[in-house]
């Protein structure tokens, strides 16, 4: 390219630039059509304040909607989609769990022995609590007699005070108590959560496959 075509060039191409961003810059404009409560429809680069909460269309120049963007939403309309949103991911859960049944288990038969499997374990768990809970009260039952010979458990008035000791035997062992009741009650609710878990897919798993219960 010679000197005189590169002068006639590069004005040429500046021009072209400054055309594009001044193009670019029209088309970051964004044209709103919208309906309010009437039924009226409007149309503007804006939208005035008293349409705020009105959902609007973005138009391209050519006035075909390229997109569209949500008004203000009300305490109502916020709730009706949370609640929307919730049911759609409830739907999406229920479906994925479906999948699994139906992948995992062959037979209502099998989801049966894996419920009775599951709550034997727990069964046998619960009866070492219990047995530890007893234990526990036997113990506290034999300091508590000892302690009735002092004071101020003790009827005699000339009885001593009760050793420090057995005080805090005492303390410790209604501590323990406490403690293996709370995780007593926890394990009886880990099992009724299961046994319903399992109840619950069991009846799906028949919804599933048509079985009728035995």
């Amino acid at each position: 390219m010679n000197a005189r075509s590169l002068t006639i060039f590069l004005p040429a191409l500046l021009l072209a630039l400054l055309a594009g961003v001044a193009d670019a810059q029209t088309d970051k404009k964004k044209t709103y059509r919208w309906v309010d409560k009437n039924g009226q429809v409007h149309y503007g680069d804006s939208v005035p304040a008293e349409y705020a909460d009105q959902d609007r269309d973005i138009l391209n120049r050519q006035g075909v909607p390229v997109g569209r963007e949500e008004g203000i939403i009300t305490v109502e309309e916020a709730a009706a989609k949370a609640a929307e949103e919730k049911a759609a991911r409830d739907e999406q859960k229920r479906k994925l769990r479906d999948r699994v049944l139906l992948q995992t288990y062959q037979s209502v038969q099998e989801l049966e022995v894996l419920r009775d499997n599951r709550l034997e374990l727990v069964d046998a768990q619960l009866t070492i609590q219990e047995q530890s809970l007893a234990n526990l009260r036997a113990q506290r039952a034999q300091i508590q007699k000892q302690a009735t010979r002092y004071a101020p458990l003790s009827t005699n008035p000339d009885a001593p005070p009760l050793p420090e000791e057995m005080s805090l035997d005492l303390e410790r062992s209604a501590n323990d108590i406490a403690t293996q009741e709370k995780n007593l009650r926890k394990r009886r609710d880990e099992r009724e959560s299961i046994r319903m878990n399992f109840e619950a897919d069991i009846k799906r798993y028949r919804e599933l496959r048509s079985v009728q219960p035995r």
